[in-house]
């Protein structure tokens, strides 16, 4: 074998080995960030390495740093665990090394990506004509479609963006709900659009966005507006009335956006679709199918239903470059960038439209189960409806509910992750991976227990 095949054989059996010990290693690290940096630090050697070798090393001392996220009882954040046509894809999409942004350049990865979009499209309800942008994650997903936003609404203004700048522009009603994800803060902030400009609309107990309240926020002015709606509270998984909402902002000749990071997935199950309808009636949609398609990282989706709207935004220039139609780089902000969106559609075309559908309904049921078995435990308060994929529980105090987080990080079964919801200290159980089984809600549910009884 020559270096490259001899590092590729070291990288597959090093990564057989750490995914073999999913079911019995501790969830959480075992090793600090310090203990990390010392493993790997010290002055650049003088001399190289085989690759081989440099795997292997990596591997090596990497083990103790790292969390089992591909396992079954990581329920940390909103995080998924990568399913096997994914984790394959993925590797060759380094392998094969594409810079996917335009069809004539990649043509395989291009339509790979497109298809992918188009499956998507279906499986959500979305227009078939919009354009889908493949995009870092989710954040990224919100600041790419709210750009386009931004630069459409001005336009419908009478304003060029693109010519004209930022300064003296008519200013922008960007209207938000109270409970929105921090990543719409902190897209419109990159956008100019400051904290004190936003419209805040009251929400209910659950997180969703009061209809009336709305209404009243919108009567209330003039000019370029921009309404930001939620698919799946990262709390309580709670979903905006779409169909209720969409109307109210249309009638006020809003640029209507959907958050669903990892709620707009919801759509594809006939049994979890109730929570998304009227969602298909905004303009853009953000998404990130890490997260609940469970493919790697690096897969965000920013969904826009007219393609011009984005080309206007983000088509760039330059003599040397090749267009052809509808390209990534003309709906995005990246022009190089590797295949991201390949991994998607291996996850689809192995799932199929029956399986994305059944995977949706499992982390419900998953998700379900878990509240039931936590809720049978005595000083145990699970806060929230379990409509989705998201459990939020907590003790009798604050101080309780934060060491009782951080005693399971210490014990290792599971992972929860700590928040505030209302003033209240709580812990979030996110179901999330394809991975997970009824065995290991069970030995979570078990190891709680413990955990507070003693």
């Amino acid at each position: 074998m020559d270096d490259r095949e001899r590092a590729l054989d070291a990288a597959h059996r090093r990564a057989s080995e750490f995914l073999g010990t999913l079911d019995d290693r501790p969830v959480w690290p075992r090793a600090s960030l310090d203990e990390m940096l010392a493993a790997f630090g010290g002055p650049l050697p003088a001399q190289g390495s085989e690759p081989a070798e440099v795997i292997d090393e990596m591997a090596r001392r990497a083990d103790p740093g790292l969390v089992a996220i591909p396992g079954g009882r990581f329920f940390g954040f909103v995080i998924g665990g990568t399913h096997p046509a994914a984790l394959g894809a993925d590797w060759l999409v380094s392998a094969w090394d594409q810079n996917s942004g335009s069809s004539r350049l990649t043509p395989a990865t291009v339509a790979l990506e497109r298809v992918a979009g188009q499956w998507m499209l279906e499986l959500l309800g979305l227009p078939a004509s919009a354009s889908v942008g493949f995009v870092t994650g989710g954040q990224l997903a919100n600041f790419t479609c709210l750009a386009t936003a931004r630069n459409a609404v001005l336009a419908r203004a009478g304003w060029d963006l693109a010519v004209q700048g930022l300064r003296g522009a008519p200013p922008i009603r960007f209207v938000v709900g109270a409970d929105r994800h921090g990543s719409v803060d902190r897209a419109a902030r990159f956008l100019g659009i400051g904290s004190s400009e936003m419209i805040v609309v009251p929400s209910d107990d659950q997180g969703r966005m009061l209809p009336d309240s709305l209404e009243d926020a919108l009567a209330n002015g003039d000019g370029p507006v921009i309404v930001c709606l939620q698919a799946g509270e990262v709390h309580t998984g709670a979903f905006d009335a779409f169909d209720e909402l969409v109307p109210i902002a249309r009638r006020h000749g809003a640029w209507v956006h959907v958050d669903g990071a990892f709620g707009l997935w919801a759509a594809a199950s006939p049994s979890l679709c109730r929570l998304t309808a009227g969602m298909e009636q905004a303009d853009s949609w953000a998404t990130d199918a890490h997260k609940t398609l469970n493919v790697p990282y690096d897969c965000g989706m920013a969904i826009v239903r007219d393609p011009a709207d984005s080309v206007a935004a983000f088509r760039t220039g330059g003599d040397y470059l090749i267009y052809s139609g509808l390209d990534p780089w003309d709906v995005t902000p990246e022009l190089s960038r590797r295949a991201r969106g390949v991994p998607a559609w291996a996850a689809l075309r192995s799932l199929g439209r029956d399986g994305v559908a059944g995977l949706l309904d499992r982390l419900h049921q998953n998700a379900v189960a878990m509240a039931d078995g936590l809720s049978g435990i005595d000083g145990v308060e699970v806060v929230n409806d379990v409509v989705y994929t998201q459990v939020m529980l907590r003790l009798a105090s604050d101080a309780a509910t934060r060491a009782l987080g951080d005693a399971m990080l210490v014990e290792g079964t599971a992972v929860f992750t700590g928040a505030e919801w209302r003033g209240r200290a709580v812990l979030r159980c996110s179901m999330s991976s394809w991975a997970t089984t009824p065995d290991d809600i069970n030995r979570t549910v078990t190891a709680v227990h413990e955990l507070v009884a003693s």
